[in-house]
């Protein structure tokens, strides 16, 4: 068979700049990619679950409804999943962070005071 792997050169800069900025090894990085995989899958997974209780099945608010259950849903699983896979650390950071980009939890200075 012949596979067309232009990709690869790509594909492997793109994993070796991922492991740089996240300061992890290749084990790591697997662990990590593992761990946004499953916990983003279970939070869909719930969130169609959570929309059958509520009985919401179509309608123009399903989808607003369902992105926004996943977007709650989402940290709680990866948080979770991260446990299992010993990414705690790494993903406590990385929600921090995140919840400091986007306004809900205060930024850690880093810069010194020059008092």
């Amino acid at each position: 068979m012949n596979y067309d792997l232009k990709f690869v050169p790509y594909s492997k800069n793109m994993f070796n700049k991922l492991k740089a900025r996240w300061g992890v090894n290749g084990l790591g990085l697997v662990l990590i990619l593992c761990t946004f995989a499953i916990g983003g899958s279970l939070s869909g997974f719930l969130a169609k679950k959570v929309m059958l209780l509520m009985t919401i099945e179509s309608g123009w608010y399903y989808l607003p409804l369902y992105v926004l259950i996943v977007s709650l849903l989402w940290p709680i699983c990866v948080i979770s999943v991260s446990v299992l896979f010993g990414q705690f650390g790494f993903f406590s950071k990385y929600l921090q962070k995140m919840g400091a980009r986007m306004g809900f939890l205060k930024a850690k200075s880093s810069v010194k005071s020059h008092s």
